[in-house]
């Protein structure tokens, strides 16, 4: 079964919505059957990679909301945070461009590091205060992850995975995705936004029990090309 997330660095939902998903996953008996595969997303890509600006200044310039009221969205994200694990620092965090740091993760799925890359991009940038639109920053990252320091530089720097990046945010686009993160269940289902882990887990066991059927169906007229009409799925 295989679970498709399109996820931004720069979104505290999509780190929620990861940690309760990975939480649901983790308690089913099947999680050794389900393919994750992370796709990138860009919440804002007018950002400068080559700048950063503090959340406060990024919510009042870019989204014209004060600083008062930012302040309140925050720490209820930061107490949703803590429920699931994270520890949030929007006092260091530096809003930028994520384009660099998708290419890192493109390149981190073909190693199968997708997931482990993905968390420490998360850190990196809410927690760590880290520039992710830092080359050292990046390359760090890939390397703490098994990657070669040569092969993470040519992927920021000769752009082998820009189209990559580009084709996961037009499939998203065709879904009409229009926040993340954002589910596909096996090619079937959708679920949008940072979900409980319960819902997580339901949606899960669902997909899994219809998919586990249609295989029992297959199975039993040995495959899907009979044609005596008793087999129709």
């Amino acid at each position: 079964m295989k679970i498709e997330i399109w996820s931004d660095v720069m979104c505290p939902f999509c780190y929620i919505g990861k940690k309760n998903f990975e939480k649901a996953l983790e308690h089913l008996p099947f999680k050794n059957e389900v393919e994750v595969e992370w796709k990138s997303y860009q919440l804002d890509p007018s950002l400068d990679p080559g700048e950063t600006i503090n959340t406060f200044a990024y919510f009042r310039e870019k989204k014209g909301i004060p600083e008062a009221q930012a302040g309140g969205m925050l720490t209820r994200v930061t107490d949703m945070g803590k429920n699931a694990g994270i520890d949030f620092r929007f006092d260091r965090t530096l809003i930028t461009n994520t384009f660099p740091a998708h290419r890192i993760l493109q390149l981190s799925k073909k190693y199968g590091k997708s997931g482990e890359m993905e968390e420490a991009l998360f850190m990196a940038h809410f927690t760590d205060g880290k520039n992710i639109a830092d080359p050292e920053v990046l390359v760090s990252l890939a390397e703490a992850a098994g990657i070669s320091e040569s092969e993470a530089v040519q992927a920021l720097d000769a752009g082998h995975f820009d189209e990559d990046v580009r084709q996961d945010i037009a499939a998203a686009q065709r879904y009409g995705v229009s926040g993340v993160p954002f589910f596909i269940l096996n090619g079937k289902y959708a679920v949008s936004g940072a979900q409980p882990a319960d819902l997580f887990a339901d949606a899960l066991l669902q997909t899994y029990e219809e998919t586990v059927s249609v295989i029992r169906k297959q199975d039993d007229c040995g495959n899907l090309s009979c044609d005596t009409g008793d087999c129709s799925i």
